[in-house]
């Protein structure tokens, strides 16, 4: 079992960290005192000038902070590079295999072969990598490593992961330059990197599981967020107006390249733009935009991935579709009174929702589409619209990241002051939302800005408040979006603090009201919210940077080695997807299953390996009977002890069987006609004992060897081991 244990006599460490570098150009700064063009000009340049070099230092600073902890935390430039690659835990170990893949191949030609015809990942198979899974970044990685002069000085370990955390310094700048460009002074892009920093345990998880999607995809969505809220900046010149949306574009495009799920994550966004695009709080023109950027990127993404059916048939697509025809058939929704208006907005909603399911279903239909049916299965259980016996479904259900938000998240941030600051900014701009909503919908065109609404709110501020709302319902209902979500609870929160807008809002309704002291209060209130927060959390931060431990996975490392000394390569292993990993990134054997759920195939793999008895898994499975007739056959049990329950409850369960041990049952399940095959395998019983011989064993995994002479076909060898 893999440990952390305190490392042996070794120095300390250095470093800090912040938040990040960039910014985007034109953001409002504060106002001096002083009059006269060329003295306001010389305060902007070196307003700007100050914010962007304190956001380029916050972002090198956050990057090498959490460069720091990982490196404290395994003592990762001691260890062995075995043990490097275990580190890598889950389906971070396969996606990193592949660029291992990359280098190793004797040519670039020969390494997108083995890509795109790979056989090793999933036995008897032969299958596109690049289609099925998001490793286009892995690819660039290696092709980039390999065309640099930087082999001599640069382990390739040290330049895939260097890169991640590299990226979480452009992360940290965008989210800076998003809340600069919110409330018009840098000051609170500094707070966001403050809190998103203090916050690391629910805003990122890099330090730790350095090659997951999201930390190759979650930097560029901060980047398009930030591009989003400039381009929605009102008065833009056409020069910025361009760059704002090749900036938009392209961090879409990467957004979308490198994690699978891209397009949940744009629907989400989609929707809120439909939402304020549908209320007229938002351009028109640059609505369109921003439906066609994604409709655009996607679909390229779609082709480089040859076209993977789960784009296709995504709800995205379908609905920007929808929403773009919809509004060449209704384009008169901002006339007429209120009533009038509410009834054609009511209409315009129906008419998208039934558009979009008319067109998903004949995508589906026409193209024989069923990639997604297991995530619908799974969110229809989840939400309580009916249970589900699905194994693929049950796989997301089993998955403590895919349950609601714990409530000590909340414990958390209230720790830091972000979640007080969140609540008092969401509920004033909210509340300005709500009354600007009501004003467009009841406002005729015709009496023009006549100033019947105290209270405005722009187009860039409305798009971050839905967004922060939508994305926040997401995180509440699955806990592994909440990394979709906290960043933006920083950006929100450091913007509404030094926003003027808030500010004024809350001192009318105190009857204070001067500009002078809204200025005081919306410098004020930040600074003294740094420098609690700094007298709170840096000696925190300097403990944890002082503190060393050392990776410790003994087992592992025992088995990895027992795996490349006494098998041959082309062994065939079955296990738990999560150990699997670990063997093809450090053995290159060929796996049976593996822990990328998206596509139903290797999830349907475990579900056999759980619920068949021995005849089964010879006469009856000719899938697990793989490999060269010479090759040992190994078969390798079990799972993780908590998920490993589940999971092959599941499987009971998907073919409706009843689960053993403790438990309710379904109505409708019947006894299993044999004993749960990882549990019997381990008794050594004598029907089992004919069939599999231990040829290795520690205190955390046994390898089992089916014999040459068992039933089926002849070059049988399924492999694997376990816990």
């Amino acid at each position: 079992m893999m440990s952390i244990r305190q490392r042996k006599g070794v120095r300390a460490a250095d470093s800090s960290g912040d938040g990040a570098a960039q910014q985007e150009d034109g953001a409002p700064e504060p106002k001096l005192p002083s009059e006269g063009g060329t003295s306001r000009r010389l305060w902007k340049i070196l307003s700007f000038t100050v914010g962007g070099a304190v956001a380029l230092c916050a972002g090198l600073l956050t990057s090498v902070y959490l460069a720091t902890l990982h490196e404290n935390d395994l003592w990762f430039s001691n260890i062995k590079e075995v043990e490097r690659e275990i580190s890598f835990r889950t389906e971070c170990g396969l996606y990193y295999s592949y660029y291992k893949q990359m280098l190793q191949a004797p040519s670039l030609a020969h390494g997108f072969h083995g890509l795109m015809y790979d056989n090793k990942t999933e036995s008897m198979r032969t299958i596109n990598l690049l289609q099925r899974m998001n490793i286009y970044q892995e690819v660039f990685l290696s092709v980039l490593y390999r065309v640099l002069p930087i082999q001599k000085y640069l382990e390739p370990v040290y330049f895939y992961i260097y890169t991640l955390f590299g990226l979480q310094a452009v992360y940290v700048a965008a989210l800076y330059a998003t809340s600069w460009l919110l409330s018009g002074t840098w000051l609170a892009g500094l707070l966001a990197a403050f809190w998103y920093v203090t916050n690391r345990t629910d805003t990122t998880r890099v330090e730790f599981t350095i090659p997951l999607r999201e930390n190759w995809a979650l930097p560029f969505f901060a980047v398009q967020v930030a591009a989003i809220t400039y381009f929605l900046r009102p008065n833009l010149r056409p020069v910025s107006e361009r760059l704002a949306l090749l900036a938009i574009f392209t961090s879409t495009f990467v957004f979308s390249l490198t994690w699978q799920f891209n397009q949940f994550t744009m629907l989400v966004q989609a929707l809120g733009l439909f939402a304020l695009d549908s209320l007229g709080m938002l351009p028109a023109a640059k609505a369109t935009w921003l439906y066609s950027i994604q409709l655009t990127a996607l679909l390229l993404v779609c082709a480089l991935q040859f076209f993977n059916s789960m784009i296709l048939g995504s709800l995205l697509i379908s609905f920007n579709l929808s929403v773009l025809i919809a509004r060449k058939l209704q384009k008169n929704l901002k006339t007429g009174n209120f009533l009038n208006r509410l009834g054609k907005l009511l209409l315009h909603l129906l008419v998208v929702l039934c558009l979009t399911l008319f067109l998903n279903n004949m995508i589906k239909r026409m193209l024989s589409l069923r990639s997604d049916e297991h995530i619908f299965k799974f969110l229809k259980a989840k939400f309580g619209f009916g249970a589900t016996r699905d194994f693929d479904a049950n796989l997301y259900l089993c998955e403590e990241a895919f349950g609601l938000l714990p409530w000590d998240t909340f414990g958390r941030l209230s720790d830091t002051l972000l979640l007080h600051a969140y609540v008092l900014v969401l509920g004033v701009t909210a509340t300005m939302a709500l009354a600007a909503a009501l004003h467009h919908l009841s406002d005729s065109p015709a009496q023009g800005h006549a100033g019947r609404c105290a209270v405005s709110l722009g187009p860039d501020t409305a798009y971050n408040l839905t967004h922060t709302i939508a994305f926040g319902a997401l995180a509440l209902s699955t806990m592994r979006m909440k990394y979709l979500w906290t960043p933006h609870v920083c950006v929100f929160a450091a913007s509404g603090l030094c926003s003027p807008e808030v500010w004024g809002s809350l001192l009318k309704v105190a009857r204070l009201y001067t500009p002078a002291r809204v200025c005081v209060v919306r410098h004020a209130v930040p600074l003294l919210t740094l420098l609690c927060l700094g007298c709170k959390f840096w000696p925190g931060v300097m403990d944890e940077l002082s503190e060393l431990r050392e990776f410790y996975d003994p087992d592992t490392v025992e088995l990895m080695h027992w795996i490349n000394s006494n098998t041959p390569r082309t062994a065939v292993f079955a296990g738990s997807m999560q150990l699997l990993a670990g063997v093809k990134l450090c053995t290159g054997r060929t796996l049976t299953n593996h822990p990328h759920y998206e596509d139903t195939s290797p999830p349907g793999r475990v579900c056999e390996r759980n619920s068949v008895s021995p005849s089964d898994k010879i006469e009856l499975r000719p899938s697990f009977a793989v490999g060269a007739p010479c090759a040992p056959r190994l078969l390798g049990l079990g799972s993780p002890p908590g998920l490993g329950r589940r999971v092959t409850s599941s499987s009971h369960c998907h073919r409706n069987h009843m689960m053993d041990g403790p438990g309710e049952n379904e109505a409708g399940l019947q006894p299993a006609g044999h004993p749960r095959f990882c549990e019997e395998i381990r008794r050594g019983l004598p029907a089992y004992a004919a069939l599999f011989t231990r040829v290795f064993q520690n205190k955390t995994f046994h390898v089992y060897r089916l014999q040459k002479h068992v039933a089926g076909p002849p070059a049988a060898s399924p492999s694997g081991q376990a816990r």
